[in-house]
């Protein structure tokens, strides 16, 4: 790693003890200059840590008077570059202190993942000397006074806390290529001293927490204006080599000690919070697991419903477009309902942030309004920052991106056709799209109230915000969409029982475990169940972006739905004056309107029903699918990818033209295999290729191969194949287009057998089964091949020359590129709400 000698030169300069010239010229140190004679005259902002601002140097003086002295350190993206890396938003916390070493000052982060819960100090000393701790920063006093000591905290502010450099380089920012050139030192971006200073404004001190801001510069000399920063496209930057941004670190003071920790349970929905605890009885688990929430309490304990001590207050963006902002402020405070569940009144508010309120101050959970440049399909988060001693919630901070609402619009543009001349546009396609806004705050804020994902509550009438929504939609006897109940409106019955289980404040005297244990109960009474994204590939009514009580009948209607739209689409999916291939930017999400219902569906085939049951709670623990339920489901699946299915009207394929001057090509449009021509056939396999690649998943494989040794009812893989072979290879075979659709599907179907057969991550039994169908299936081929009409004829040959490629180098086979969907969630990039799918810190 090159290092520059200049800047180590400066900040050798900036740590040395000598101060200034004391009497006959010499130095004065450190331990001999008073902390009042060097800041005298000084701008001082008492608060936490009281600091001092040097307006000549621009250095930030910082008073250290508690050494030893626990407190949360914060970093926090006061401004970020957008464009899906690093967020205005982001941060992550720690516990940290200032420990004296020598002639030094350190800024410690000591290991609270493993501690000893014990009054005996030999104990918690063996813990501390077992793990290591992490030395933040180093610093050499300026100036000290008794036991209080003046550093420069300037270096330790004006650096890249945020590791912005190293992530913008493999984000690949630079326009370089991933991998080792997009980590070299060629491509990272650094920190230039010359164009970073602390940035004042934000610079605040407040009598519990104190906080710092910096405008820091990264530069990258190897970046140019044809790269994603600059010049046109979707650049970020306006000159490709500097990224300026804001960052804001924070020492804040821990909460007292009258937080009491609630118990982690599985099936409550709950994050965890844990630590290893080595003072633990032997009778007891070595790992403590404990609940992230609020903390919320009654003024009157006693009473059956009262006014919290402290309401949990959240703050909306000023900066939040009409009438998002009202959206988002009508959705949060869905929540309070549940609150009033849990016997709490008037205990959760959303507010617009006041004009004199700073989001950055600890006291204020917040929603932030993030724009980005770039495709529409923003991301968005909940996170939560919490006391790593207890796992108390102390400040919650939901980002969302810009633009959240315009793809659901455009969802409702396909659905309705509304762009009719001399028609005004119906109020119903806003209406739909803030709708969604209502549920995404109310998600987001659900997030930094401690609670996950429930995938499983959509069987259950859209029973939780926590839920990932699709919109609902009624195909009428007219041929009309309705989009009227696109979404639920107000907080989900899972959801009250959540918060009656994190946040009730039980009498004085209760068992509070058994009283949290009797509300589970009641809970699992009603039916509930709780499935996070572990639910995986796996379980049958756990899956985000779907809707309806049975995903076949879901898909069924969605199919129903999905043809009506596409035999029907036109230019009134645009409006006047935009250019014809913008009608693809339309037909994309139409097209493939059931793409998770399809991956919902396919759960069922070799699926199993779970619960996250306990020891003693009369829950139904795994249940296989009924073998009757997997060939309904394989039956929806492969119902998806008939030709009838995948074919679009000829009418609209003529009005799809080449993509104009000023209007490229993008990841929401789909790829093609004929140049500059909108490409049927290759949507068509990008839509296909999610049902066969579902069925031939090779997870999917091993369960049905175990659960058929298991159950000899069980349909098992082998006869999943034989069906798939059946309805594809060996379906009569149509003509003109739809013929050549039926000639792809077939081709995938070859090809993902292949790829399960090659797999080397996949179980042996299962590649040796598929081994066993592509073999029958070649000798189907060459049986067949003599009475085969021409065009299947051709398909089978080239079906024949790839088994015979893996036959003779199995190891390395792999099978054709396929053209993969565009990205299409309802809303957003369902991979970016973080962990579970969340960033909890």
């Amino acid at each position: 790693m090159k290092i520059n000698r200049l800047l180590v030169a400066g900040l050798l300069t900036l740590s040395s003890p000598v101060i200034a010239q004391g009497p006959a010229g010499r130095a004065e140190t450190a331990s001999e200059m008073s902390i009042a004679s060097r800041v005298q005259g000084l701008k001082k902002m008492d608060g936490y840590f009281p600091f001092y601002y040097e307006e000549k140097t621009g250095k930030i003086l910082l008073v250290v008077d508690k050494f030893d002295t626990d407190f949360l350190y914060f970093k926090y993206m006061a401004e970020g570059v957008g464009n899906g890396g690093p967020e205005r938003g982001q941060a992550s916390s720690a516990m940290a202190k200032f420990m004296r070493v020598g002639p030094k000052v350190f800024l410690v982060q000591p290991n609270t993942n493993f501690r000893a819960s014990t009054a005996n100090p030999d104990e918690l000393k063996a813990v501390d000397n077992a793990f290591a701790k992490s030395v933040i920063f180093g610093f050499t006093p300026v100036a000290t006074e008794g036991e209080k000591v003046l550093i420069d905290l300037t270096p330790f502010l004006i650096r890249d806390s945020q590791n912005i450099g190293s992530r913008l380089a493999n984000r690949s920012y630079s326009g370089l290529n991933r991998g080792a050139a997009a980590t070299s030192s060629a491509t990272a971006y650094r920190i230039d001293e010359t164009r970073s200073a602390v940035f004042l404004p934000n610079t605040k001190n407040f009598p519990k927490n104190t906080e710092f801001e910096a405008m820091v510069t990264l530069v990258n000399p190897a970046a140019s204006s044809g790269n994603r920063y600059g010049g046109g496209g979707d650049g970020i930057a306006p000159d490709p080599t500097a990224v300026t941004v804001k960052m804001h670190q924070s020492f804040v003071e821990l909460p007292d000690d009258k937080y009491k920790p609630r118990k982690f349970d599985s099936r409550s929905a709950m994050g965890m919070f844990s630590y290893t605890d080595f003072a633990a009885p032997m009778s007891e688990p070595l790992v403590k697991r404990y609940s992230r929430r609020h903390r919320l309490e009654k003024k009157n304990p006693n009473a059956k419903v009262s006014e919290p001590v402290k309401p949990i207050v959240y703050y909306v963006d000023r900066g939040a477009p009409e009438p998002i902002k009202k959206a988002l402020i009508e959705g949060g405070n869905w929540w309070n309902e549940a609150f009033e569940a849990a016997g709490f009144k008037n205990a959760f508010q959303v507010k617009e942030l006041p004009a004199d309120a700073d989001p950055m101050d600890i006291r204020y959970n917040v929603v932030n309004w993030i724009n980005r440049s770039g495709s529409p399909r923003a991301f968005s988060s909940g996170a939560s920052y919490i006391d790593p001693r207890t796992g108390e919630i102390i400040k919650g901070v939901v980002t969302l991106g810009a633009d959240r609402h315009r793809q659901d619009y455009l969802i409702a543009v396909g659905l309705t056709q509304p762009y009719v001349d001399g028609k005004p546009i119906p109020k119903q396609l806003e209406e739909m799209a803030l709708a969604r806004i209502r549920q995404l705050s109310a998600h987001e804020i659900g997030h930094t109230l401690g609670y996950a994902h429930n995938f499983a509550a959509s069987p259950k009438g859209r029973a939780s915000v926590m839920d990932y929504p699709f919109p609902k939609m009624t195909l009428k006897k007219d041929g009309t969409i309705d989009i009227s109940d696109a979404y639920a409106k107000g907080i989900g019955s899972w959801d009250v029982r959540s918060v009656i289980w994190g946040y009730t404040e039980f009498p004085k005297g209760a068992n509070e475990d058994a009283e949290l244990d009797k509300i589970m109960q009641e809970t699992l009474k009603q039916g509930f169940i709780f499935i996070p994204g572990i639910g995986g590939y796996a379980h049958p009514t756990s899956h985000q972006w779907d809707d309806g009580e049975n995903p076949i009948a879901e898909l069924d209607k969605l199919m129903k739905v999905r043809r009506q739209v596409l035999d029907n689409f036109s230019e009134k999916a645009i409006p006047k004056g935009e250019p014809m291939a913008t009608l693809e930017e339309v037909l994309v999400p139409m097209y493939l309107l059931h793409r998770y219902q399809v991956e919902a569906v396919a759960k069922s085939v070799g699926g199993l029903y779970f619960t996250h049951a306990v020891k003693g709670d009369g829950q139904v623990i795994t249940r296989m699918v009924e073998p009757k339920e997997q060939w309904k489901a394989f039956d929806a699946l492969m119902a998806t990818v008939t030709p009838e299915a995948l074919a679009l009207p000829e009418a609209l394929i003529q009005k799809i033209p080449p993509r104009p001057s000023g209007y490229p090509s993008s990841v929401e449009t789909f790829s093609g295999k004929t140049g500059p021509t909108f490409d049927p056939i290759s949507a068509a396999e990008a839509a296909a290729t999610l049902t066969i690649s579902s069925i031939l998943d090779p997870e999917r494989a091993a369960r049905l191969i175990e659960y058929n040794a298991r159950d000899r009812e069980q349909p098992g893989f082998m006869a999943v194949a034989d069906k798939l072979i059946e309805s594809t290879w060996k379906a009569p075979m149509q003509t003109g287009y739809h013929g050549q659709l039926q000639t792809m599907v077939n081709n995938l179907t070859m090809k993902h057998l292949l790829a399960l057969a090659a797999n080397s991550k996949a179980p042996e039994n299962a590649r040796g089964q598929a081994l066993l169908k592509v073999e029958e299936l070649r000798e189907w081929l060459n049986s067949n091949m003599a009475t085969a009409q021409a065009n299947q004829k051709a398909n089978m040959l080239f079906a024949l020359s790839q088994i015979e490629g893996f036959r003779a180098e199995p190891n390395k086979f792999e099978p054709g590129p396929q053209f993969t969907m565009p990205p299409g969630a309802p809303i957003g990039m369902p991979g970016m709400d973080f962990l579970d799918d969340d960033w909890v810190y």
